[in-house]
């Protein structure tokens, strides 16, 4: 299975950026656990990172032709995308929503995705964990169509 793992807006600040909510690890080193976990399950994957709106969208288009599943943290644009909604919608492979925070214990607005009911699932909360139980729910969804 071939996964891609989508992160938006400022997540290419972890490790800076408020340690105390999203933890002191870089997105490369988060990255390359991630790689170690996928590359146990015989699963192939790819990172993009991008703090644009469109860019996020056009790589959510981009993989339905060559992905079996994408693990997405759109950040901030989690709360008021509905392009990105409409994006996920749009195409035939699962999305799995991650959030390092468990964002239902945060500021009121960021307690309510707008993604969440176009994608697979969700998973919060659980920091660089998050990412590494989208990939099991990756791994589980695809056994589960053979």
């Amino acid at each position: 299975m071939k996964i891609l793992v989508i992160n938006g807006p400022n997540l290419n600040l972890l490790g800076e950026r408020e340690p105390t909510i999203y933890g002191d690890e870089s997105l490369k080193a988060i990255n390359d656990e991630l790689y170690a976990v996928a590359q146990n399950l015989g699963h192939e994957l790819s990172f993009f990172q991008s703090n644009s709106e469109g860019s996020i969208i056009d790589s959510i288009h981009a993989a339905r032709l060559g992905y079996d599943g994408i693990v997405l943290n759109a950040g901030a644009y989690t709360h008021y995308s509905y392009a990105i909604h409409d994006a996920i919608a749009a195409i035939k492979i699962p999305v799995i929503e991650v959030h390092l925070s468990n964002i239902s214990s945060r500021d009121e607005f960021r307690k309510k995705s707008v993604i969440a009911p176009a994608c697979a699932g969700s998973i919060a909360g659980f920091g660089k964990y998050s990412y590494m139980l989208a990939i099991q729910a990756l791994d589980y969804l695809f056994e589960e169509k053979k």
